[in-house]
């Protein structure tokens, strides 16, 4: 492989062609496009001479810095297994984390040197350096200010583990996802090549997840990134208006957030092009209220870790006017074949509800030293998903709910997301989660936890005989609680294995 058919090196080459643009923005602070460059090829230098290289396994542990984006970039030159933790996960997590992926190299945000040295004290590395002054590790950055910028050749080879990325474990163990440096993933569809008009991203979710890659798809098009810390409602939208951004990644939760919050209807969002919204179920009464605020730029993404993006929902396909279609998470996308299948592993026609399966050059090289686990989820070229969906006539695909996320009350299964849907529709209804829990003979009751629209007097009661009369009485919550926001993960999901162990307690 040469350094040309890298992404990285592709992004390097872009930020080549036009050093002075601005390409990362964080707190005030701008990096052009050639020093971006240069320190990618300096750390990279830098951490070859601390002994990393080809094939070690390199864990970034950082908030959304534009240094973290060039370390992934440097240890991508240098071939290793790059794997980035969620910062907000717990401790004795990310330590499980950094010892299962077998991690040589931990580099590390100064802002998290603590929890740096708690990981390391259960899960010991070879080398530990950081961002920036601190006593946990050597300053990387002062090494790598003592590199020349000169192009560091990439030393990855195509059937190299580029990616350990771990599953959001919502329903389960998280797993080490592992995806080849010869393995193209296209990020949703190709952006505008338009040289007068380059995008402008605003990443306000961390960096881990998909914020990242779409970090790299701005990039690699020649367009920059403002990087936030955190979300916060009014700091996007403020940074929306101020930055003239054209691209956002949301989860559906944080797109609720963003228009519910006061100033959404104040503020001068018209420089969007694309919102771009995926990872979880989305309420299409919900979204029909997002088309309404923020225009014809909505885009919905499908997709997992171990497959990519399978679908997408197009802007054109954001009609108001068919609510049914926002439903739906779009066409298939180019590269990707998707099958309906039953338990039997039988083709379902349109219509048939069954287990998503799916055949693609990207799909993972399968789960970090788990053969069985790998065994069992790739199966003659095909991964099955876990999730439960189904295609219409026009081949849109939908998905039902995931395989472990099913309530099997004992009457029938109910899927969450027809619940969830339901509930929403009420005016009184702002968000809602619905999962099972079952009871000492291992029956599971539906539950519901109901985020109410401010000012509205919705009850219990009224909510479990909405669904009792639209969908049967299988599908009632046997309990409906009331809170002021839904937990989430770190990527912004709702943390539905939080929220059944808090009803399983109570």
């Amino acid at each position: 492989m040469t350094a040309t058919t890298t992404e990285v090196a592709q992004i390097l080459d872009t930020l080549a062609a036009q050093p002075e643009k601005n390409a990362l923005t964080h707190q005030g602070r701008s990096v052009t496009a050639g020093e971006l460059r240069d320190l990618t090829h300096r750390l990279a230098r830098a951490m070859r001479a601390q002994g990393i290289d080809r094939h070690h396994t390199v864990t970034l542990l950082s908030g959304n810095l534009p240094e973290a984006i060039a370390a992934r970039y440097a240890a991508n030159l240098i071939g290793c297994r790059i794997n980035q933790l969620y910062t907000r996960l717990p401790a004795d997590t990310q330590t499980t984390m950094v010892r299962d992926v077998e991690t040589h190299a931990l580099i590390v945000d100064p802002r998290h040197a603590d929890r740096a040295a708690a990981i390391t004290a259960g899960a010991p590395v070879a080398t530990v350096l950081v961002l920036g002054p601190a006593a946990v590790g050597p300053d990387l950055l002062a090494l790598a200010a003592e590199q020349p910028a000169d192009p560091f050749p990439c030393r990855a080879r195509p059937q190299d583990v580029r990616t350990i990325r771990h599953s959001g474990g919502t329903t389960g163990h998280s797993k080490g996802i592992c995806v080849g440096y010869g393995q193209v993933r296209r990020f949703g569809p190709d952006l505008p090549d338009d040289p007068a008009r380059p995008p402008r991203l605003l990443v306000c979710t961390t960096l881990a997840h998909a914020a990242g890659q779409l970090t790299d798809k701005v990039l690699r098009a020649g367009g920059s990134a403002v990087l936030l810390d955190d979300f916060e409602p009014a700091a996007v939208l403020g940074a929306i208006e101020r930055e003239r951004i054209t691209d956002v990644f949301l989860m559906p939760p944080l797109l609720y957030q963003l228009m519910d919050h006061p100033q959404a209807d104040r503020t001068d969002t018209s420089s969007l092009r694309r919102l771009t919204y995926g990872g979880c179920q989305a309420s299409p009464a919900r979204i029909t209220d997002a088309i309404r605020r923020f225009g014809p730029v909505l885009v919905q993404l499908y997709g997992q870790h171990e497959a990519g993006i399978v679908s997408v929902l197009d802007a054109e396909d954001h009609d108001p006017r068919r609510p049914e279609r926002l439903r739906s998470v779009g066409r298939i996308a180019p590269g990707y074949q998707v099958a309906i299948r039953d338990d039997s592993g039988r083709d379902l026609p349109a219509g048939g509800h069954g287990e998503i399966c799916v055949r693609s050059d990207s799909l993972m090289q399968g789960y970090w030293k788990q053969p069985e686990l790998t065994a069992a989820v790739l199966r003659d070229g095909w991964l099955h998903s876990g999730d439960v969906g189904y295609l219409d006539d026009e081949g849109f695909l939908y998905v039902v709910d995931r395989l472990k996320d099913l309530i099997n009350t004992g009457g029938g299964h109910v899927y969450t997301s027809e619940v969830e849907d339901l509930l929403n529709s009420h005016p009184g209804v702002r968000q809602s989660a619905v999962f099972g829990v079952p009871d000492e003979n291992h029956v599971e009751h539906v539950h519901a936890v109901v985020v109410p629209t401010p000012g509205s007097r919705v009850d219990a009661e009224e909510l479990r005989a909405l669904v009792r009369e639209r969908r049967g009485p299988i599908h009632e919550p046997s309990r409906v609680t009331f809170a002021e926001a839904l937990p989430l993960t770190d990527a912004g999901k709702p943390d539905k294995k939080l929220l059944r162990r808090q009803a399983g307690a109570a």
